[in-house]
């Protein structure tokens, strides 16, 4: 059986019954231009020339957000050092974003995205569970992007512990 990573683009459209369909491995970023920290505009086509990770996250000013923004943080200069930038994003405003930062001292760009312009193309909209309730969130999810733009590794619904770490090694690998 062939996996869907292998599969027609056109094919896996098909297999995703008129959803919105995730990002592959190998597609272009989303278009997107979204307000980021501190302040101004950031497009797709301004990332173009350099690898990037993006990380998106629930909410700013949780315990796991917090961890995972700080934990980008500490290693945002291994990250430069690899040629890499390094960007969060939710949906929440940049009045939040900035609050959180300045809260946490940490100065990782982060994307506000309260339309959803980047995090639905990305498949990161999903429906969750949260004691016996069902609602609309971000999947915490980490792409990695190629200097042309197109996706090189993603990890979804990922886990705090190590996922740092292996984004790090992914990126040093380019």
């Amino acid at each position: 059986m062939t996996s869907q990573t292998t599969k027609p683009l056109v094919l896996r459209r098909l297999l995703w019954f008129g959803k919105d369909m995730p990002i592959d491995i190998s597609d272009p970023c989303p278009q997107f231009d979204l307000a980021v920290t501190p302040e101004g505009q950031l497009s797709n086509t301004q990332l173009l020339g350099a690898p990037f990770v993006l990380f998106l996250y629930p909410r700013d000013n949780t315990s796991t957000c917090t961890a995972e923004a700080l934990g980008f943080a500490a290693v945002a200069e291994e990250f430069t050092d690899a040629g890499c930038k390094v960007i969060g994003c939710s949906a929440d405003s940049i009045a939040s974003h900035i609050k959180f930062q300045t809260k946490h001292g940490f100065s990782l760009p982060l994307l506000s995205d309260p339309d959803l312009q980047l995090i639905a193309p990305l498949g990161c909209w999903v429906e969750k569970q949260m004691y016996g309730r069902s609602y609309m969130g971000i999947s915490r999810s980490t792409f990695l992007f190629g200097a042309d733009g197109r996706l090189l590794m993603s990890w979804r619904d990922i886990r705090l512990k190590g996922h740092i770490e292996a984004v790090l090694k992914a990126a040093c690998a380019l």
